[in-house]
């Protein structure tokens, strides 16, 4: 037997495996590929690693330009555990004290702590009444996060046999309902129903679009709490390339994949830079529209039509600020709630046009680690959401830079646009021309009802043999713990295959 493993081990580190895109999940599933013994290369568009999760730097601020939340540390820790590591092997962690802010008007803020027994004692100053409500919502909220991410997310999506479980028997009239629905009946506060809401909005719809089930996400925020790494989400990536290198993985950017070569229905390799490289099997981590636009027609598996008519999570107005002082009467991590979600959810998602009130939500890593920016001053991410697909330009950038901010200032209490020594801004042109983001989506496709689990685009071809995806437009879904899972789902599919 360990003759055969060895034959085998031999065996697969003579297939070469090539893959696209260097974010969560594309190092993740290098990493997964190189563990089972192939020959792993990581190519990658930009001049940095990482993929929407890359990092920028500026006169000593440091910012990570994407996911800025780290939630589901478990998942986090079950992926290097795999490896026989721990995260702490990489990165240091923090949990986050308060967790967040929550502004509703002018110096009229609600924080989120660190223990669900603080929460409890806030939500019954807002609510008497509600935090016995609170306790057994989360309590369900607890057992649908036992269900989903110790099971239900690592599966591979290719059947809808994988969702048919005794414990999702007993919840099968959660996926009907929603958690707009579930929540208002429960809490009548306006205040706590946006705070409970909040979360789902990770997932990329609207939480009446969203079914119940998911409401595992509260559990993720209330339960086990808000964390920061050490240097921001950044060290994540950079402690997946050490594992992944260590491995063999080898990782190289500027590479431009413009072609996918294929004959008799099987990928024989690409095109990047104007070069062609063989490759045994192709994983693409790039987004997933865009990558079947680079295979002969007759092989993609989706066509525009069906991409018009899938539901996306938003794109984003981005700003990434360096402010000379330190800012006021803020957490690590604050949103402002301040004017009517319901509005701004519609402009996203039923009539998209730019918002007229935007909601917007900011970070200030340099509160908690503040090496990230130069002694005395702050970091800033500002972060608007919009629906994907809109004209972008610089005039309408300004607009937005200017409410935001004018809010910002009136809601604190304090001046901060003459602090701003510099700003930078990223929207859907900058994810259409940086990620080939579909439309200039950020997260990915939201998961409602009819965009869950077998119904996501699929992690393996249909008409090409060799070629499979990862990553936020496939299964399990937007957002960072899912990429990590979405990596080891599709070793996995690439590992059955070639056994």
């Amino acid at each position: 037997m360990f003759k055969y493993n060895l034959l085998l081990f031999d065996k697969m580190a003579n297939k070469k495996i090539t893959i696209i895109g260097s974010g969560f999940s594309s190092l993740a599933a290098a990493a997964y590929l190189a563990k089972d013994g192939y020959s792993v290369t990581v190519l990658e568009k930009n001049k940095t690693i990482g993929g929407r999760a890359r990092q920028f730097t500026k006169q000593g601020f440091t910012f990570d330009m994407g996911p800025s939340w780290y939630w589901m540390p478990d998942v986090f820790e079950r992926f290097f555990n795999d490896f026989g590591k721990k995260a702490s092997d990489f990165y240091v962690l923090e949990k986050l004290s308060p967790a967040y802010s929550v502004y509703f008007g002018e110096n009229d803020f609600i924080t989120i702590e660190d223990t669900l027994d603080k929460i409890c004692a806030t939500f019954e100053k807002e609510e008497p009444g509600s935090s016995e409500k609170l306790r057994e919502f989360i309590a369900s909220a607890q057992q649908n996060y036992n269900i989903a991410i110790k099971d239900l997310v690592y599966r591979p999506g290719v059947s809808p046999l994988e969702l048919v479980t005794p414990a999702t028997a007993k919840r099968v009239g959660q996926f009907f309902s929603n958690i707009s629905r579930d929540v208002r009946r429960e809490f009548k506060n306006p205040r706590l129903v946006s705070i409970l809401e909040f979360p789902v909005l990770f997932l990329g719809a609207k939480p009446s679009k969203t079914p119940s089930f998911y409401s595992f996400m509260n559990y993720a925020d209330f339960g086990l709490g808000t964390f920061q790494p050490k240097g921001g989400m950044y060290s994540v990536i950079l402690g997946m390339k050490t594992l992944a290198e260590s491995m063999g993985v080898v990782i190289k950017t500027e590479q431009n994949v413009e072609e996918i070569v294929v004959e008799k229905n099987k990928v024989k390799g690409i095109v990047s830079n104007g070069t062609f490289f063989a490759t045994d099997t192709l994983l693409s981590g790039a987004d997933y529209h865009h990558t079947e636009t680079l295979l002969p027609k007759k092989y993609r598996q989706y066509t525009d039509a069906y991409w018009e008519k899938r539901t996306f999570a938003p794109s984003s107005l981005l700003f990434y600020i360096g402010f000379d002082k330190k800012i006021k009467n803020v957490a690590h991590h604050t949103l402002f709630f301040d004017v009517d979600f319901e509005q701004h959810a519609k402009e996203i998602y039923d009539t998209p046009v730019w918002p007229t009130s935007p909601l917007f939500y900011a970070n200030f890593t340099s509160i908690t680690h503040p090496e990230l920016a130069p002694d005395g001053k702050e970091t800033g991410f500002f972060l608007v959401p919009i629906a994907p697909g809109l004209e972008d330009t610089q005039e309408l950038r300004d607009t937005y830079y200017e409410k935001i901010m004018s809010r910002f200032e009136t809601l604190t209490g304090q001046e901060i646009k003459k602090h701003v020594i510099f700003k930078k801004s990223f929207c859907v042109n900058d994810f259409i021309s940086e990620y080939n983001s579909y439309k200039g989506n950020a997260y990915g496709l939201a998961n409602t009802l009819l965009q869950t689990a077998f119904l996501r685009p699929k992690l393996k071809s249909k008409k090409v043999e060799n070629l499979f995806f990862t990553g936020q437009l496939s299964v399990p879904g937007p957002g960072v713990p899912p990429a990590l899972i979405s990596g080891k789902l599709v070793a996995g599919l690439i590992a059955k295959k070639n056994n």
